[in-house]
């Protein structure tokens, strides 16, 4: 637990770590066999996520202004974002256009949550913006890549739903029967204070395995160019920045400060465990081509969000 609770607490470091073990990986042994981890290792990344979520949070009142602006922003405005930003840098690579796609259209995660309460915004909101976004995410993520991109990439609607069901449902029944055992046999207290800990360093755990499959996968094709990596990294980092400063002027001129930075964590962070999982079982040679590009989001995002902490007081006060 030592060693995994550091992995997790220091993605900006074991994400590119990992990323160069595939790399290495790729180039000393046969891969191919390596697509059989794909499966086990996001249903771990996501298992552990699913236990922590408090669906009951949907039925408090409140935080209606920032729920809508948050439903706006991510499923009206930044979806349409990156399929401009993947339009513009990937004219000719449409595998990398949908990995931009799809990390723009599951928002949230478990660290929107994290990075709230690290900002001292405010955390029930934070909870149903990511509940919210991963029922709206999971629902309107085949239909969005099929209306945008189904004439570049072959899109199966009833596979890419049979991956969400496996990825998103089947976790998020399992996580919630776990966690309501774990509280009926120890109680709430015990629950919060031991148990719930214990979880996210799995989901890391997951998040680093498939940066290495990922890696270890398209090894040859990225040593080949490594001018790929610098051409993937500006459209994202474009598409972070815009997502940023739309979030937080909308944030500051019409919500107060624990909303605020609850929006901009819950419309920026995105479910790229869950992205990355789609990529590289419902999109075939097109999805692990973009799985590159998710692998990199996670990179961005963490570091981003890490240093928003630092200067979210002088923005909001």
């Amino acid at each position: 637990m030592k060693y995994l609770t550091w992995l997790s607490k220091n993605l900006s470091l074991s994400i590119p770590l990992f990323l160069i073990l595939g790399l290495i990986a790729g180039q000393v042994f046969q891969t191919d066999s390596m697509k059989m981890l794909i499966t086990p290792l996001t249903l771990l990344m996501v298992y552990p996520m699913m236990v922590g979520m408090k669906l009951r949070q949907l039925l408090q009142p409140g935080n209606n202004a920032v729920q809508l602006w948050a439903v706006a922003i991510n499923f009206l405005l930044i979806p349409f974002i990156a399929f401009g930003l993947g339009r513009l840098f990937f004219a000719d690579q449409p595998a990398l256009a949908l990995g931009l796609l799809l990390a723009a259209l599951l928002p949230t995660s478990g660290m929107t949550i994290s990075w709230t309460g690290f900002a001292k915004g405010n955390v029930p909101a934070a909870i149903k913006i990511t509940i919210i976004g991963l029922f709206l995410g999971s629902l309107l993520t085949p239909f969005y890549v099929q209306f945008l991109m189904g004439t570049e990439i072959p899109v199966e609607l009833l596979k890419v739903f049979q991956q969400i069901i496996l990825f998103v449902i089947v976790p998020l029944i399992a996580g919630q029967i776990t966690r309501t055992m774990l509280v009926r046999k120890h109680g709430q207290q015990k629950f919060q204070s031991h148990y719930a800990p214990r979880f996210p360093p799995f989901s890391s755990l997951g998040v680093l395995g498939i940066v290495f499959v990922a890696m270890a996968l398209k090894s040859d094709d990225l040593l080949r160019s490594p001018e790929l990596i610098l051409s993937i990294l500006i459209p994202l980092l474009i598409l972070y920045v815009l997502n940023y400063v739309i979030s937080t002027v909308i944030a500051r001129k019409a919500l107060n400060r624990g909303d605020g930075i609850a929006l901009v964590y819950g419309t920026v962070m995105r479910n790229l465990s869950i992205a990355l999982a789609l990529s590289m079982t419902a999109f075939g040679e097109a999805g692990a081509q973009a799985a590159i590009l998710i692998a990199l989001a996670y990179i961005i995002q963490v570091q981003s969000a890490a240093w928003y902490v630092k200067y979210s007081d002088k923005l909001f006060g």
